[in-house]
């Protein structure tokens, strides 16, 4: 559904750690790098329609407060999730939900959610039930 978002930090190069950390979690490339934007995930291409992108751009205004923003990113498997946490909470993320199956939501939603270094909170999500035997 979304092609690409975009979220804001305070400064880049104190953020490019955690992002690199939890995209490589996830297993989603870097794409772009410069002093004002890290870019993760596919880039659009003519011939392609397959373009899923974020950007994580430096805030050139006003400090920004976090205010319930909130994005999710879809996980390859279970072990990615708490990849994707423990990468976070080495660089300089803060734990806002451990690794775990959240069954409110649906009995396989397996997730852990972060706080970047900018208070941004991001969370890992996997959908699958574990196979029996």
């Amino acid at each position: 559904m979304l092609d690409h978002i975009s979220i804001t930090v305070s400064d880049v190069e104190r953020a490019a750690p955690f992002w690199d950390a939890v995209m490589a979690a996830l297993r989603v490339p870097g794409v772009v790098r410069n002093a004002h934007q890290l870019g993760y995930g596919q880039r659009n291409r003519p011939d392609d329609d397959s373009h899923s992108y974020i950007s994580i751009f430096e805030s050139r205004g006003p400090a920004l407060a976090p205010d319930n923003r909130h994005w999710c990113f879809r996980a390859p498997s279970r072990e990615a999730v708490d990849a994707f946490h423990a990468a976070g909470l080495a660089n300089g993320g803060t734990c806002d939900g451990p690794p775990g199956l959240r069954a409110d939501y649906h009995p396989g939603y397996y997730a852990a959610f972060l706080l970047d270094p900018d208070g941004n909170r991001v969370e890992a999500v996997y959908h699958r039930l574990p196979r029996e035997g």
